[in-house]
């Protein structure tokens, strides 16, 4: 349930700024909690455990007459995190909105408990922030904006200052992060990665979501965002070469039009779904792909899904994304293909190790073991804690622990 809030926020404890041990942790992220559930959702549910999460979405506009304010909620199953979404008049200039964004935010966290722990996904939220007292401001770079349709013209601009004002930044690739590492002294890689408790369920044969239950098989698949990043002529390439092959598509359309999308009997859109419904569906595929364009927003990215697909138990056919070749491509259970042909030989392979088995899955799992978000939100919790020992003059592990 949504309320409007007007009020400072205070700790969980019910405790306002006086010396709580528990760190208040401001995530500005430019996507939505409920939209798809990725690295934001997968690391602050995470830092939840040891600290208390605001996560602070991207605006929503309300009618001209009506007056800022806040909606505010605790997220399902974690109620550590709590999702703050502003809502501002229509109308308003760029000027306007980012006083009454800076207005909501002071109102917000006035009282939250310190040390304030500032964590950007976008620099594009800095200009109604960057007066925050933060203890520790961190960077956590999970794609390259500025090659995104529609990015906007000081976004370049906004994450310089961001890298210039950070203690800490993050990424979420190796080439991310070779394009970062000059920038900052204090830049670490920290690539996506995986629960495959959760992931591992697809290996079972699970009961069918209807909208995929009568899909024939051999079934292909892919969840994600379906956006400029997804190859829609690779798919209408592979389609039409193979009629007898069913895709399903699971993802919500966004930033291209549907228009654009390949149409033919044997693809299938099924929209967007759960994380919680994930598995279900890729356990009814054959293989799982990632048909990415070669294009400047893809560049950098280091698809989660690939270690998702592999911890369930799926081989996958994906494009040359420079990540994914570096970091998976010498596994016998991930396929690289550079066009429409290769890509259907790969998916013929790939369906052979479907049916056989073999020892590709070990040699991939053995790769998943080293890797888990507890992992990840682990070390990134240990660089933190580092600063604001630092800042305090004490030694991380007390900071830690207190």
């Amino acid at each position: 349930m949504l309320t409007s809030v007007r009020v400072p926020v205070e700790s969980e404890s019910g405790h306002s700024r006086s010396g709580s041990a528990r760190p208040t942790l401001l995530c500005f992220s430019h996507l939505r909690w409920d939209f798809v559930f990725q690295r934001p959702q997968h690391l602050m549910s995470r830092f939840a455990r040891e600290m208390t999460v605001v996560f602070w979405e991207e605006p929503c506009e309300i009618e001209p007459t009506e007056t800022a304010r806040l909606n505010v909620r605790h997220a399902d199953d974690f109620p550590n995190v709590r999702i703050v979404t502003p809502h501002l008049p229509g109308g308003l200039e760029e000027p306007q909105r980012e006083d009454a964004l800076k207005a909501l935010l002071d109102e917000h966290v006035g009282n939250a408990a310190s040390p304030l722990i500032a964590w950007y996904y976008t620099p594009m939220m800095l200009p109604f922030s960057r007066h925050l007292d933060a203890s520790v401001v961190v960077y956590d770079c999970m794609d390259e904006l500025s090659k995104f349709r529609f990015a906007p013209e000081k976004l370049l601009d906004l994450e310089q200052e961001l890298i210039d004002r950070a203690d800490l930044v993050f990424t979420g690739g190796a080439s991310l992060f070779e394009a970062k590492q000059s920038r900052h002294g204090n830049v670490h890689c920290f690539p996506s990665s995986v629960d495959r408790k959760h992931f591992a369920k697809a290996r079972k044969e699970l009961p069918q979501p209807a909208d995929q239950a009568e899909l024939k098989h051999p079934r292909l698949g892919f969840y994600g965002v379906i956006d400029e990043r997804f190859d829609i002529d690779m798919l209408r390439q592979i389609a039409e070469l193979r009629p007898d092959w069913s895709f399903a598509m699971v993802g919500p359309v966004v930033k291209i039009s549907e228009d654009e999308l390949p149409r033919a009997a044997n693809i299938h859109y099924l929209g967007g779904k759960t994380y919680e419904q994930l598995p279900a569906y890729l356990s009814g595929w054959d293989v799982a792909l990632m048909p990415f364009a070669m294009n400047e927003s893809t560049q950098f990215i280091s698809p989660t899904k690939t270690p998702e697909y592999l911890a369930g138990g799926k081989p996958v056919v994906s494009t040359p994304v420079r990540d994914v070749v570096r970091s998976y491509g010498h596994l016998q259970g991930v396929h690289i293909a550079h066009d429409a042909d290769g890509f259907v030989r790969c998916c013929d392979i790939a369906l052979e190790q479907s049916r056989e088995g073999g020892d590709w899955l070990a040699e991939a799992d053995l790769l998943l073991s080293a890797t888990s978000w507890d992992t990840v939100q682990a070390r990134m919790s240990g660089l933190v804690f580092e600063v604001l020992g630092e800042r305090a003059g004490t030694p991380a592990l007390l900071v830690a622990a207190e």
